[in-house]
């Protein structure tokens, strides 16, 4: 089958667009046809082979995680799906066995596997999941938004409406209004919840797309101070809760945008892994602070429930032949985009 993977760390001239083993379907898992994946930062630290991330060659590695396409072979004791089946997959594996998978909380599984970067990914023409990984869409859901779905909504889910429960009647701050996590947040804040939503971006073009998706209002952070306009729009308050997914860069002026008592979640470091907190503020304004990576199978059901209602659309920046994944990657890189970006074979 046709693939796109890595034989050694680099940037985007180390994928390899060319031939692969074609998987089979073991017992409890399904065989599918990809249809659509798209990227993620996942992606591009894997391929560099920094964050943690570097590992030896061979054997080559197969890049992507968030997918969806066409169940096309049921492995022994799958009763849930079956062959023409359209699903989205969940990247995240986990054991099914260990008492945090048994108790609900798979998403804190010490054994869990991340496709596309412990394993084989979605950048090929078939992959095969456990069957449990997979969640059947609707017709009206096309495959590119289904691939768009799951590391950027899985960890807003987890944060927001699971663990910080968000409100109707509260404000949350949403940082990067124009990265695919940005854009999940404020649907889910505004569509799912129907709370106030604040963003910051870095220009009008992304500012006019963000309220197009429910933003109430939009702040330049090139432009205006964050804390100072979050200040003005909530009365002197502050916001509720506050969704971070860049991290050290904007840091401080989040932390200070939150009320008395609120939430700061947190789930992507884009911008810096370190950040200076102040211990004093985050006591004495009975700060909660929540770290969440990516969501359990219960969060990945709820979700799916709404994208097949069509309570949440993702926002889809650009499509790629599979054959142009290095293309891909390179404007990932450059920033310089509104929602995901996605491959189709």
């Amino acid at each position: 089958m046709k693939a796109v993977y890595i034989e050694a760390h680099g940037g985007p001239e180390a994928l390899v667009y060319g031939e692969r083993p074609e998987p089979a379907a073991g017992a409890g898992e399904v065989k599918i046809r990809v249809r659509a994946s798209a990227l993620n930062r996942l992606d591009l630290y894997t391929r560099e082979g920094g964050r943690g991330l570097r590992r030896e060659f061979p054997p080559p590695l197969i890049l992507g995680g968030d997918c969806a396409g066409d169940v096309v072979e049921a492995g022994e004791g799958v009763r849930s799906l079956q062959p023409g089946d359209r699903v989205v997959v969940n990247p995240r594996i986990s054991c099914n066995q260990c008492p945090a998978c048994m108790s609900g909380r798979d998403d804190l599984c010490p054994r869990s596997r991340f496709m596309g970067s412990a394993s084989d990914g979605s950048y090929a023409e078939f992959i095969t999941v456990p069957s449990v990984n997979a969640h059947k869409i609707g017709d009206s859901v096309s495959y590119e938004e289904a691939a768009a779905v799951p590391t950027t909504f899985l960890p807003v889910w987890n944060m927001m409406v699971r663990r910080a429960a968000l409100q109707p009647w509260e404000t949350v701050l949403v940082l990067s209004a124009s990265a695919g996590v940005g854009t999940a947040a404020i649907q889910v804040a505004k569509n799912v919840v129907g709370a106030r939503v604040i963003a910051t971006t870095s220009t009008e073009e992304k500012a006019d797309k963000a309220r197009e998706l429910g933003a109430d209002e939009v702040i330049n952070y090139r432009e205006k101070d964050v804390v100072e306009r979050v200040k003005a729009l909530t009365g002197g308050a502050g916001v509720d809760v506050l969704v971070d997914h860049v991290g050290a860069e904007f840091f401080t002026s989040a932390f200070n945008s939150l009320r008395p008592g609120g939430r700061y979640t947190i789930c992507g470091a884009t911008t810096g892994l370190g950040a200076e907190l102040h211990l004093g503020l985050l006591f004495t304004r009975q700060i909660e602070i929540y770290g969440t990576f990516m969501g359990s199978k219960e969060d990945m059901r709820q979700i799916v429930e709404m994208l097949n209602r069509g309570v949440i659309r993702p926002a889809i920046h650009q499509v790629f032949p599979l054959a142009e994944a290095s293309a891909a990657h390179q404007t990932m890189e450059e920033a310089n985009f509104f929602g995901k970006l996605v491959l189709t074979p």
